[in-house]
């Protein structure tokens, strides 16, 4: 039975963490027949669906990543199965089994529907991989950035990582790091916050941090961006210690950072753990090392006032007269999250206006309110 993923560029880095564990599947832009794997976000779901629905294919499809695992009763209703969670193991396991026509019941970390009674089906939990058991990509198919960290600690209510992938956060080791380093001249990552790399995500182990990028640095003609996407590092963790980190080891003149909201009250609700404060620290520390604060900020939080929009417009101007810039992004409730049936709050039209002037100066890219983008 021909296994293919579904590729999209939009999928391509799930894609190219999983093909090394299916060396057998291929890539297509289309349903053909055989057994075939999606992966997508919430923003795309309605147009997968769409395409499953009219596939007319003689097919059995399979789909993970971050909509299937927290909506698999909606995924269920296009799909055979669902990968829960992360997949290097789930995966291949199951593709094994649907191929010698086996037990799915027997696999861990899945959903499916009972053939006889169409109940949904979810079978026990999966244990969190090991990231050093598996490579960040087949270099002779489909790269990616490397992976240095997974899960988070924090409860963030709009953000499914931590329900995905757990809170303890894995660290992939150094030798591993550099085995996929050799792949690539521009070197880039991922990871929820890469400044937490070696830490519990929580306290910081900058000695572990300057380990890494000392060794990466020691590699003939590599350029080292950290900190930045697909990455990103949380504010309180922008310090002088870390900051000095990458100017002396890395190439990148800008760090993404997550401040999220100018509101304090907003930050204590959405259980951010950390304060405007520590966001506004984190853009003088960077101006004074001469580094590009890259800062994000959601809007229509579900509790967010008119104040409070007001409060995130003041320091999303600061910081642009500081010399940094924004991405501005409105909340999109996603399953398997707190805020998953939570009704986002409407921008105020003045803060709309005064967000649009900032964008047509081109200190502010994003979006702001639904349907609207810059």
């Amino acid at each position: 039975m021909e296994v293919n993923f579904r590729y999209s560029k939009k999928n391509s880095y799930s894609f190219a963490a999983l093909s090394p564990v299916l060396p057998e599947a291929g890539f297509t832009d289309r349903p053909i027949n055989g057994i075939m794997i999606y992966s997508f976000t919430t923003r795309q779901a309605a147009k997968v669906f769409k395409e499953i629905e009219n596939a007319g294919t003689d097919s059995i499809f399979i789909a993970g990543g971050p909509h299937p695992s927290g909506c698999p009763e909606e995924t269920l209703e296009y799909f055979d199965y669902i990968v829960i969670g992360e997949g290097e193991e789930t995966l291949p396991e199951l593709v094994r089994v649907l191929k010698e026509r086996g037990d799915p019941e027997k696999v861990k970390g899945i959903a499916y529907k009972n053939p006889e009674t169409g109940e949904m089906v979810l079978t026990p939990e999966r244990q969190h991989v090991n990231l050093d058991s598996y490579p960040c990509f087949d270099p002779k198919k489909l790269r990616a950035p490397i992976e240095i960290s997974r899960g988070c600690p924090w409860s963030c209510k709009y953000c499914q990582t931590p329900r995905l992938f757990g809170r303890e956060v894995r660290h992939r080791s150094i030798d591993s790091i550099l085995k996929n380093a050799q792949h690539y001249d521009d070197l880039r990552f991922i990871a929820s916050n890469a400044f937490a790399y070696g830490s519990n995500g929580i306290h910081p182990r900058f000695d572990k941090v300057e380990k890494l990028l000392s060794a990466l640095h020691g590699l003939p003609d590599k350029k080292i961006f950290f900190g930045t996407f697909p990455s990103e590092v949380r504010p309180e963790f922008v310090t002088e210690e870390s900051v000095e980190l990458v100017r002396k080891y890395c190439a990148n003149d800008s760090l993404s950072l997550g401040a999220q909201s100018g509101s304090d009250s907003v930050l204590k609700e959405i259980r951010r753990g950390h304060t405007v404060e520590d966001s506004i620290s984190a853009v003088e520390c960077c101006i004074e090392h001469e580094i590009v604060p890259a800062v994000d900020f959601i809007f229509g939080l579900p509790t967010e006032t008119e104040e409070d929009q007001e409060k995130s417009l003041e320091l999303v101007r600061w910081i642009c007269k500081k010399g940094g810039t924004v991405r501005a992004h409105y909340m999109t409730p996603l399953p398997g999250t707190p805020y998953a049936s939570a009704v986002p709050s409407q921008v105020s039209d003045r803060v709309r206006r005064e967000l649009g002037k900032l964008a047509l100066g081109g200190k502010l890219t994003g979006y702001w309110e639904k349907h609207r983008k810059v």
